[in-house]
């Protein structure tokens, strides 16, 4: 798992070994996780208001429910500067994509979004099931193709067609659309991998049980790898020093979502990961869940 030749983050490329499972054949949709609201009563992170305490000197009218959600530019703006078109919108849940107003009719069978940790833990719970930690989540997205780039192969569109749905054209303020969605899509809609997975690439992120470190956590035992599936369980490693107020713990997503493109975030891979913090949705995260042998 892991690679060399890409972000830092994703280094170093070492041996894992994870012992057998079952995992979702499609990322969990908005009409699962409705069953799962209707049958437990659940209240989702994003639509609870926001303990002030977690939050020293943030704004009273921020400290409303809500999550993020993306807003396409309508010209070019600097990508060093997410806030150009990431914004925390009031109202903004699972039922409400884009914010009061919007909802998911139309959308049962695409990704459910907006879900924290705790909301995707919650559901996993009531499934019997667990999320994935990322070295399964790895092995099941390269669906039996090691040491390949993408989930199918080293090319990216091979003979042309768009095989996962990421951003075409120049991110944020350009989407091409090729591939036919601007957001996201119904799960199943690409080519599944060579493990008959959908989606394992591009549409929503995906939660992982990993907290976050800045490089993959390796033993060195094998070959500078493990033998085993290396969890993180370093929660208090994981905060964000650059907020060091807000001690909110990140886990790792992979997968890549709509929102990754060539000119910014190519993150449409297996090795790829990125952190999140525990206490936040975004319309691009989503998630699916695994059943272990033992």
């Amino acid at each position: 798992m892991g690679s060399n030749d890409h972000y830092p983050e994703e280094a170093p490329a070492h041996p894992v070994t994870v012992d057998g499972f079952w995992i979702d054949k499609y990322q969990v949709t908005n009409a699962q996780f409705r069953r799962f609201v209707k049958d437990t009563d659940y209240v989702t992170v994003a639509e609870r208001v926001p303990d002030a305490t977690l939050y020293p000197g943030a704004h009273p009218g921020m400290l409303v429910p809500g999550s993020i959600v993306f807003e396409q530019p309508a010209n070019w703006v600097d990508t060093r500067d997410h806030y150009n078109w990431w914004a925390w919108r009031p109202g903004a849940d699972w039922r409400h994509p884009e914010g009061r107003g919007s909802t998911v009719g139309g959308r049962e069978h695409h990704p459910v979004l907006h879900v924290a940790w705790d909301d995707v833990a919650a559901f996993a719970t009531w499934t019997a099931k667990a999320i994935p930690t990322e070295a399964e989540w790895e092995y099941a997205a390269r669906g039996g193709a090691n040491g390949l780039a993408y989930a199918w192969g080293n090319q990216l569109t091979p003979r042309g067609k768009m095989l996962a749905n990421y951003w075409q054209g120049e991110f944020p303020w350009q989407n091409l659309a090729l591939d036919g969605y601007e957001r996201t899509a119904p799960v199943g809609s690409f080519p599944p991998n060579g493990y008959g997975l959908f989606d394992m690439i591009g549409n929503a992120w995906e939660w992982t049980s990993d907290f976050y470190g800045d490089q993959h956590l390796v033993s060195p035992n094998c070959c500078g790898g493990s033998r085993f599936n290396p969890r993180n369980t370093d929660q208090a490693a994981s905060i964000d020093p650059i907020f060091p107020g807000a001690a909110i713990p990140r886990r790792v997503l992979k997968g890549g979502s709509f929102a990754c493109a060539e000119n910014y975030c190519q993150r449409y891979r297996p090795a790829a990961r990125i952190q999140h913090p525990v206490d936040t949705g975004a319309n691009h995260i989503g998630f699916r869940c695994i059943v272990r042998a033992n």
